[in-house]
């Protein structure tokens, strides 16, 4: 019986080279040949379907909803910073909007980006099979809060998708994942990161394919911009309500994996607050990322939407998109590492970043049973 618990995640550490086996342009290209495989590119063909059912006027209702909750809980008046428009790889990309307390919601919280989920060889990378079902992904670690609100479509019907576990990862503030121990990733020497769960977590979509995470913004580590990595797992997936996690440690199965990115100016901005700006690693612009470039078509577009819950980023962002996914699929996973009842386990059949391959000599690692 595996037992989750949340140990004390890595300290802070800045990354000092880009993950070992792992080919950032081999990816970009293994992304750009999947993506070509789905049916329904992006949301934009849904949007006279998700006019008609209401759905996009209870996604504007619902975020301006839980803006003000978040706002009235901070303590925060005043007026919105909305950013990002229609050139994702344009250095920046505020928008023109004049936002203020009496900006109608429809401008405000209207939906724009979608990230779509094709298959990835790399799930990732640094994948880790086992970890909580939970909608608080900071475990204490330094950096800006982020407030994610995610919308799950059908590819196919243009459909919410209801009761899919949705999988988070991404790396702290100074691009250190948690769960896994690779050169390049903090301080590889520490084995304790196995450990580690912070900025991981899975939530469950409800009726209207909606799912929502608190978690700090992402840092950055060679090759990448900051990102988020969303993987989806097939309708019908088992919960194991003892160790609050999705049953089937070993045999991990998806619909798809995806990543979510932000505006550059956005970027810019946190990177210029602690702890953020103690990374010493050259930032990698978006329109230098090699991955997020193969995401982004007239359909497909994975860059956040999103307001500041103040008049800066310190005071903490609300975002949104919608996530699009082939409910008909369901693929084998090669996670990185497993979390256990004993902690975390490296996955010696992948590499570090997770994948076919194998692990160096030195790392503690187990063999999922057949």
């Amino acid at each position: 019986m595996v037992r989750i618990s949340t140990l004390v995640g890595l300290g802070l550490v800045a990354a000092v080279s880009a993950h070992p086996g792992h080919d950032v342009k081999a990816e970009a290209a293994e992304r750009a040949a999947a993506l070509k495989g789905i049916r329904a590119r992006g949301v934009n063909h849904c949007a006279t379907q998700l006019n008609a059912r209401g759905l996009e006027a209870n996604n504007i209702a619902r975020r301006e909803q839980t803006l003000q909750k978040l706002r009235k809980a901070r303590g925060l008046d005043g007026p919105l910073l909305k950013a990002r428009d229609l050139s994702p790889l344009n250095e920046t990309h505020h928008s023109d909007l004049a936002v203020d307390p009496t900006t109608d919601p429809s401008e405000l919280f209207a939906s724009g980006g979608s990230c779509v989920l094709a298959e990835d060889v790399t799930q990732g990378p640094y994948y880790v099979s086992g970890e909580l079902i939970r909608d608080d992904l900071t475990e204490g670690q330094q950096g800006i809060d982020l407030y994610l609100d995610i919308q799950l479509i059908d590819s196919n019907t243009c459909e919410p998708l209801p009761d899919v576990y949705l999988d988070f990862w991404h790396s702290n503030a100074t691009g250190v994942y948690s769960g896994v121990i690779a050169e390049g990733n903090g301080d590889s020497s520490d084995l304790s990161n196995l450990d580690s769960t912070f900025g991981r977590g899975l939530q469950r979509t409800d009726s209207l394919g909606v799912t929502a995470f608190h978690t700090l913004f992402p840092g950055h580590y060679i090759g990448r911009t900051p990102h988020i990595h969303v993987l989806s797992h097939p309708g019908g997936t088992k919960v194991n309500e003892e160790n609050n996690t999705i049953t089937g440690l070993y045999s991990t199965t998806s619909s798809y994996v995806g990543q979510l990115y932000f505006d550059q100016d956005l970027i810019s901005a946190v990177r210029a607050v602690e702890p953020y700006d103690s990374n010493t690693v050259e930032l990698t612009l978006n329109a230098d990322d090699w991955i997020l470039r193969q995401e982004l078509d007239d359909d497909v577009d994975p860059i956040v939407e999103y307001v500041l819950l103040g008049e800066s980023v310190e005071d903490g962002i609300f975002a949104w998109v919608s996530v699009v996914a082939d409910s008909s699929v369901s693929k084998d996973v090669t996670p990185a590492a497993f979390l256990t009842e004993d902690g975390g386990v490296a996955n010696e059949n992948a590499w570090p970043g997770g994948g076919p391959g194998g692990l160096p000599s030195g790392f503690p690692t187990g063999v999922p049973p057949s």
